[in-house]
């Protein structure tokens, strides 16, 4: 058997963190399972689906790498598809119509509240001929949906899960206007891609067995379930804005690489022993539904920004500067001559250690191009006597060598002169050359950036 699994958003909003995580355990599973990943837009809703969803859709899991092994199937699209299976049941006596008007229906749910009991349809119509139907009332076709015995699913990731079936209501199929319902269009288009594994969220449990009934009406193939618990926010309440972000495309505007947000979104509910840097090779090697833990995973902001540091660090210099580029040009308000992406590409190095966010890399890149504004750590350092020491540290900049090594010399040199401590003197001048007290190395940066700019900044402090 080849493994066929799918993820299927619904395109009525941005994808969810969650959702994102979905894609990704249905892509590595596939890829592990020499199968394939296959994407469908379930988009049956069509007051809420928008094509600025699906496109965000698309664009969020092309960020993050995972690509479907097909192009994408629209649900919408099989609704005749759908409509002829609903047909089929009728046909069989597995549905029948039913006529009950709306006011019928509200009374059945308030009836079932009074009870202390959920909204169920009584079944009013199951086994009444269609021929005493009230004149003017579109039917819909409900499925026959077994009243006896029970149903066990079992779950790959939840085990096994038992539900009575006289606690299922028979379900609409088709609307009245001849529209499917989603519960069946899941089944149909599941059956006919040919998906063997349905990976989703624990949300969906409670569907599983509604639609497994439905495939056993149909005598088709039963796909084997996998209901991943939901993601939650430190505090243990459902992953919501209030959270932070919950889109995976504003983790991209972040400053997170993809590659670290897979990491995360993978280590989200799924353990390989002790292992935390995985990359996607290990993560297809290793995958499997056994790994994924029955306890809702909390989502850390503060490790997701760790983990990325680490992986900003192992990224190549020249994907960094054609990744922050657009940043820093939009900061500076101009275009990046070639001698600017030269001098961030050759600090990449001190820079990169720093920063957690290709925002963070961005903004501090800019010391390359000019100094930073100064924040009030670094204005306190700019004391009269400081100042003064930097004046006097001018003609000496000025007859040096931009080298670290001959910049550090210097600067220990005088620093024994003025009779005050290296860093006493290196303070003041960090502020000078990069606007704050805190950067990469100073003397890589001032050799990077040159005698004539270094110096100029030196001015530019002495002066005001």
């Amino acid at each position: 058997m080849t493994v066929r699994v799918r993820f299927a958003p619904s395109p009525t909003g941005y994808l969810h963190i969650g959702s994102a995580r979905t894609a990704l355990f249905n892509y590595l599973f596939a890829k592990h399972c020499g199968g394939k990943y296959l994407l469908r837009i379930e988009d049956t809703d069509r007051e809420r689906s928008t094509p600025e969803a699906v496109a965000a859709i698309f664009s969020s899991l092309d960020w993050l790498g995972i690509k479907a092994d097909a192009e994408p199937l629209f649900q919408f699209e099989q609704a005749s598809r759908h409509a002829e299976v609903a047909n089929a049941l009728l046909k069989n006596g597995k549905a029948y119509y039913c006529y009950c008007s709306p006011e019928e229906l509200q009374t059945m749910r308030e009836e079932a509240a009074q009870n202390k009991l959920p909204p169920k349809y009584n079944g009013m119509w199951r086994d009444r001929d269609p021929s005493t139907a009230p004149a003017g009332i579109k039917p819909v076709i409900r499925f026959k949906s077994p009243q006896e015995g029970a149903l066990t699913i079992n779950d790959q990731v939840q085990g096994p899960v038992t539900v009575q079936n006289i606690q299922l209501d028979d379900m609409v199929l088709l609307r009245a206007d001849g529209t499917p319902t989603y519960m069946l269009s899941v089944v149909v288009d599941d059956h006919d891609m040919g998906i063997t594994h349905i990976i989703r969220g624990d949300d969906h449990l409670t569907n599983a067995f509604r639609q497994h009934h439905i495939y056993t009406a149909m005598e088709w193939n039963v796909p084997t379930f996998a209901h991943i618990p939901l993601i939650h926010g430190s505090d243990g309440a459902k992953l919501s804005k209030r959270h932070g972000a919950t889109s995976a495309d504003v983790y991209r505007d972040l400053g997170f690489l993809p590659e670290a947000m897979k990491n995360y979104l993978l280590r989200l509910g799924w353990a390989h022993g002790d292992d935390e840097m995985i990359n996607e090779s290990q993560a297809i090697e290793w995958f499997s539904l056994e790994g994924i833990g029955r306890s809702p995973a909390r989502f850390d902001m503060i490790k997701l920004q760790n983990l990325n540091g680490h992986y900003i660090r192992l990224a190549d210099d020249q994907r960094l500067l054609g990744l922050i580029k657009p940043q820093v040009e939009n900061q500076i308000g101009r275009t990046l001559m070639p001698c600017d992406e030269s001098k961030i590409f050759q600090g990449m190095g001190g820079l990169k250690d720093r920063a957690k966010t290709l925002v963070e890399l961005s903004e501090s890149a800019i010391i390359y191009i000019q100094p930073l504004p100064h924040d009030e750590k670094a204005l306190a350092m700019l004391t009269p006597e400081n100042v003064e020491h930097l004046k006097k540290l001018l003609p000496k900049l000025a007859a040096c060598e931009y080298t670290h090594d001959a910049l550090e010399a210097t600067l220990r040199a005088a620093a024994d002169q003025f009779n005050v401590k290296l860093g006493q003197l290196a303070a003041p001048l960090r502020v000078a050359i990069t606007g704050r007290s805190v950067s990469p190395s100073l003397f890589e940066v001032m050799s990077i950036l040159g005698k004539e700019e270094s110096i100029k900044r030196v001015k530019g402090i002495t002066k005001s």
